[in-house]
C-alpha cells in the first residue's frame, strides 16, 4: 500500500523514556492545521480485526500515561500501526500528541476492542460507511481490508467535515485504493466516495443526515434508497450524529447489531470524533 504521501524523514533522535507497550514513530503527517496522522511500529504479537480500537497515550507531567481510545486506521494485514486524530485545544493528550515526530515513542496497549467490525453485520449487498470528521479513521482500515468486497458487491463512504481541507484525509485514501496493486483490482468498480461540507463552500454542502432525510445522497450517486433487506451500514462520528443517524435507520426498518448478535448496522460507541 501506498503511504498517503506521509513525511517519513526521520528528526535527530531525542532521548526517550522507556515506556511500557513502547511503539517507535514511523511517520508523522499533517493534514492541516487541527488534523494529523501518525504511524507507529506494530507489536508483533497484535491481532485486531479492521474496525477495532487501541487506548494509546504519553506519559503526562507526573509521569502518569495519559490514554486515550482510537480507532486503528491501518488494515489488520498492514506491519504498522496508524493513527488519526484531531488538535483539541488544551486537550491533555492531543496538546502533546500534536507535537510527535518520527523517532518518538507513543504507548500503545495491545488490547483491540470495538463493535465497528463487519462480523457484527448480517450479509447484504451494499455497505454504507458514515462518517465525519475524525471518525473516518476505522473506515481507512476497514476500505483496505480485501474481506470486505468477499462480503459486499458495493461499499459507500460518506465523509462529512465542516471545511474542505479535513476532507484531505479520506480522499487520499480513496485515491490510494484506486492506485495500489495490490488492492485496486478488487475495490475497482466497488467503492464509491461522498464528501460534503458543512461551514465552508464546497461542491456538495450539507450534513449527512439530511442528505439521507431529503434523497439528496441517492439522487447525487444516482443510486436506489435505503433498503434493510440488503443494505447494511457503519456508523462513526459525534455521540449526537451518531444517535441521528442510528434513529434514522431504525425508522427505515435497521436493526442495530453487536458482535454477540448481528444486525442491518452498527454504531462505534467507544470513539468520538
Amino acid at each position: 500500500m501506498r503511504d498517503m504521501r506521509y513525511n517519513t524523514a526521520p528528526v535527530a533522535e531525542r532521548p526517550t523514556a522507556q515506556l511500557p507497550d513502547a511503539q517507535e514513530v514511523l511517520a508523522v503527517r499533517h493534514w492541516n492545521d487541527h488534523l494529523f496522522s501518525i504511524r507507529t511500529t506494530r507489536p508483533a504479537s497484535l491481532r485486531f480485526r479492521s474496525g477495532e480500537f487501541l487506548m494509546i497515550g504519553l506519559p503526562g507531567d507526573n509521569g502518569r500515561p495519559i490514554m486515550r481510545a482510537y480507532s486503528i486506521a491501518s488494515p489488520s494485514w498492514a506491519d504498522y500501526l496508524e493513527f488519526y486524530s484531531i488538535k483539541v485545544p488544551d486537550g491533555p493528550l492531543t496538546s502533546l500528541l500534536q507535537h510527535i515526530q518520527p523517532r518518538d515513542h507513543l504507548i500503545v496497549r495491545p488490547k483491540p476492542v470495538g463493535t465497528l467490525v463487519t462480523d457484527a453485520l448480517l450479509p447484504g449487498k451494499r455497505l454504507f460507511l458514515f462518517a465525519t470528521g475524525t471518525g473516518v479513521a476505522p473506515f481507512a482500515a476497514i476500505l483496505r481490508d480485501p474481506d470486505l468486497y468477499d462480503l459486499f458487491d458495493e461499499v459507500i463512504l460518506t465523509h462529512t467535515t465542516r471545511s474542505v481541507s479535513a476532507l484531505a484525509f479520506s480522499s487520499a485514501l480513496i485515491e490510494d485504493l484506486s492506485k495500489d496493486p495490490l488492492l485496486q483490482e478488487i475495490t475497482q468498480g466497488k467503492v464509491r466516495f461522498y464528501a460534503s461540507t458543512t461551514r465552508e463552500q464546497s461542491p456538495t454542502m450539507g450534513r449527512i443526515t439530511g442528505k439521507i432525510t431529503t434523497g439528496a445522497l441517492f439522487t447525487d450517486l444516482n443510486i436506489a434508497k435505503l433498503d434493510p433487506k440488503t443494505d447494511r451500514a457503519m456508523i462513526c462520528g459525534s455521540m449526537a450524529l451518531n444517535k441521528e443517524l442510528a434513529a434514522i435507520l431504525q425508522a427505515e426498518g435497521f436493526v442495530e447489531g453487536a458482535n454477540s448478535k448481528p444486525g442491518s448496522f452498527i454504531v462505534e460507541k467507544a470513539f468520538v470524533g
